[in-house]
């Protein structure tokens, strides 16, 4: 029997594609560093075995499949060359195994992961789906019909496939290490575009994805009264929000999804769009959207004492303004306290003064040090420079989160993509801890 051999198996899209191969019944394995990763703990739940990377792991009948993180140079990719074993990167395979499925590509500046997890969740309560979501959720139906997966724009990654359909949340000028401005991200998901098989959902109150050419039919969705799917008469209360949805100006249904944010609204509004595309019963549409759970790191909220401490991946200014917007309509009268960790240094750099902008919506900021990518000349960049844009801003270390302690009845958000959940762990044994004192 074939062994799939993962080289760099804890990746957040080649851990997933583990578990779906897993999940459908075939032999996988993976090797990577000893580091742990939070990818890791669904591969050891599956009992898939992650070896430390030699060359001696590469042999028999095997094909390996590898991370786009790891050179050619790679010891075990120069073994499975000179054994002449089938060895594919991540993208490639991945692009070849959608096309036993009706697939559905989500992709965007931002939203990708949320959304993938939302549309995953309705189609699977009417068909079987597996589902690959950038989170590093993966999971395989044996029976599957449908295949949902985060497209991401980074590098052109997402220009290895050819889906079915393409959910085509914004476009936003981000990767500012790859990207040259929002022009060159517009023309790939331009490219993008044209790769789709039969139709492509896309936000219309996004004034770029308004220009997006295509060979297939463009559904748009959104609030504006153009939108072929338009939410109306949106209310909202502590359990979510609530909206009516037209199609073409005609009451189709109405929706509740637990979340807040107008993000979300939009997210649910695409999913609704391809149900309704592809026929799905409405009812069940209605049921899975109002029971879905979201999806790691996106707003996953904790209560502890008097406080709600939130643990999300933004990383952009335009998802910091999303996820404060969120807090603010699902708590409105509590303070809101950003703990915020720069995403790369070339990032931090391109949007000092958007990021000073949006974090500024919150009552309170604390800084914490940037955390920067092994591929990038950070320069002369540091967080005072963001620090000194943000009136009464402060930065905390790990060693010491206490100062946070202050906010009672408040809301910590702790946002970032690098590593800013050690923040949040810091602080919660500082505040157990505090509490204990408390009642002595």
């Amino acid at each position: 029997m074939t062994i799939y051999h993962f080289v760099g198996i804890k990746g957040s899209g080649m851990s997933a594609l583990a578990q779906i191969l897993h999940d459908m019944d075939y032999e996988v394995q993976g090797s990577d560093v000893d580091k742990y990763f939070f990818t890791q703990k669904a591969l050891d739940d599956s009992n898939i075995k992650i070896l430390p990377f030699q060359k001696e792991n590469i042999g028999g009948d095997m094909h390996v499949i590898a991370g786009n993180a790891f050179p050619d140079t790679h010891e075990e990719i120069q073994a499975a060359v000179e054994q002449g074993l089938p060895l594919t990167r991540y993208h490639k395979f991945l692009g070849d195994f959608m096309q036993k499925f009706t697939s559905v590509a989500v992709t965007g500046a931002h939203g990708k992961t949320s959304t993938t997890g939302l549309l995953a969740h309705v189609i699977r309560g009417a068909k079987p789906t597996s589902y690959l979501i950038g989170d590093g959720t993966g999971k395989g139906e044996v029976d599957a019909q449908y295949f949902v997966f985060e497209a991401c724009e980074y590098r052109r990654h997402f220009l290895s496939y050819f889906p079915d359909y393409a959910i085509m949340t914004n476009i936003d000028f981000d990767h500012p290490d790859y990207f040259a401005n929002v022009d060159d991200v517009f023309s790939a998901f331009q490219e993008m575009a044209m790769q789709v098989k039969k139709g492509i959902i896309a936000c219309g109150d996004d004034e770029q994805l308004q220009k997006i050419q295509a060979q297939v039919p463009v559904v748009f969705y959104g609030f504006a009264e153009e939108n072929d799917f338009q939410a109306r008469n949106v209310t909202r209360d502590r359990s979510g929000t609530f909206f009516d949805v037209f199609v073409r100006n005609e009451f189709y249904a109405s929706f509740k999804i637990p979340t807040f944010g107008d993000h979300n609204i939009l997210n649910a509004l695409s999913v609704i769009a391809i149900c309704h595309y592809e026929e799905l019963d409405t009812s069940i549409v209605q049921e899975r959207l109002s029971s879905f759970q979201g999806v790691k790191r996106r707003f996953s909220e904790k209560e502890v004492g008097s406080q709600i401490l939130i643990d999300d991946y933004a990383h952009h200014p335009t998802e910091i303004r999303a996820t404060i917007d969120s807090a603010r309509q699902k708590y409105p009268e509590k303070e809101i306290i950003a703990v915020f960790q720069p995403h790369t240094f070339t990032r931090t750099q391109t949007f000092l003064s958007e990021f000073a902008e949006t974090l500024s919506l919150a009552d309170k900021v604390y800084l914490c040090e940037i955390f920067g990518s092994a591929r990038e000349n950070h320069g002369k960049l540091s967080i005072n420079d963001l620090g000194s844009k943000i009136e009464g801003c402060e930065i905390i270390e790990e060693q010491d989160t206490s100062v946070l302690l202050n906010h009672e009845n408040s809301v910590l958000i702790f946002m970032g993509a690098g590593d800013v959940q050690k923040f949040q762990q810091a602080y919660e044994e500082n505040l157990e801890k505090h509490l204990q004192d408390l009642n002595g």
